[in-house]
Order: structure tokens, then C-alpha cells, then sequence
């Protein structure tokens, strides 16, 4: 190939490169502002401000996952589970763990 040829060629590839690395910054981008948009919109979970247990119970713990609050207290030495919707803090079930 003559000198002209191959300078030409190298001028091509130089802006094909150059094109190519552009295009991806703008996919990068777009898809930078994809995740940010869908991780800012996603509202945080309703969480029931307090929730109702017998008198005199004394809580031993409270865990709050799979939509539901997890409450295990004792009165009297029975242990007691009690599930809570997460939204309304009503009590959806009541398991007795040990007499």
C-alpha cells in the first residue's frame, strides 16, 4: 500500500475508535441514569408506627422482614410469636413457643 493509503486508513481507524468510544460513554450513561432513576423512585416500606401486645408482656425480640414484625415476648415464662402485618401493625398470627 502507498504511504497516502495507509495514512488514510489510520485516519479512519482513529476516528472509528473515537466514534466507538463515544457511543459507549452514551450507553454507559443511559444506563448510569437507568439504575439511578429506579433506585431513587422506589418508595421505602410502610412500617406500622407501634403495635399491641397483651399487659404485662415482656418483649425478648422484634424483627421486622418479609413484610411482617416479628414479636417474641413472654408473660408468665410462655414464650409467645406474634406476626404483625409491617403496613397496619395488626396481628395477622399468634404461635405459642413453650409452656
Amino acid at each position: 500500500m502507498t504511504p497516502e493509503a495507509l495514512a488514510i486508513l489510520g485516519k479512519a481507524r482513529r476516528s472509528f475508535i473515537f466514534s466507538i468510544g463515544i457511543l459507549l460513554l452514551g450507553f454507559m450513561a443511559i444506563g448510569f441514569a437507568l439504575v439511578y432513576r429506579a433506585m431513587r423512585d422506589t418508595p421505602p416500606p410502610a412500617v406500622a408506627e407501634s403495635v399491641v401486645l397483651p399487659a404485662g408482656a415482656e418483649v425478648v425480640s422484634a424483627v421486622v422482614s418479609d413484610g411482617a414484625i416479628n414479636v417474641t415476648y413472654t408473660i408468665g415464662g410462655v414464650s409467645t410469636l406474634a406476626l404483625f402485618d409491617q403496613a397496619t401493625g395488626e396481628m395477622t398470627r399468634e404461635v405459642v413457643l413453650g409452656e
